[in-house]
Parts: structure tokens; sequence; C-alpha cells
């Protein structure tokens, strides 16, 4: 009887392991994906800047208007 539960419990703490394991996997492949995000959203948050100067230097241009 210990040998059967020496064996469960020595399974459980094998599917523990590889559960951990692919927990460790999953979260690198989360950490990389993260970092492109990141580093999509700054490329977005400059091309918006430029437009947006862009904007703000046709506002404040001075017209040819004779009116």
């Amino acid at each position: 009887m210990n040998g059967e539960i020496f064996a469960k419990l020595e399974q459980k703490i094998q599917d523990a392991v590889d559960s951990i394991e692919m927990l460790k996997m999953e979260n690198e492949e989360l950490k990389a994906e993260n970092a492109r995000f990141q580093q999509e959203r700054e490329e977005w948050e400059q091309r918006l800047g430029g437009l947006l100067d862009k904007l703000q230097s046709l506002d404040s241009a001075p017209t040819s208007d004779n009116g």
C-alpha cells in the first residue's frame, strides 16, 4: 500500500512540475508578445505625434486671406 501511495504522490509531483514548466514557457511567450506590443504602441504614438505636429503647424500658419 505504501508503494501505491508513493506512486500517486510521485505522479502528482511530476504533473505539477510539468504544469510549472508549461506556465514558464507561456510566461516567456507572453513577455515577448508584450514587448512587441509596447514597441508597436510607441511607433504609433510617434506617428500620431507627427500628425498632430503637422495639424498644429497648419493652425498656426499665417493665412494669405485678404478677405
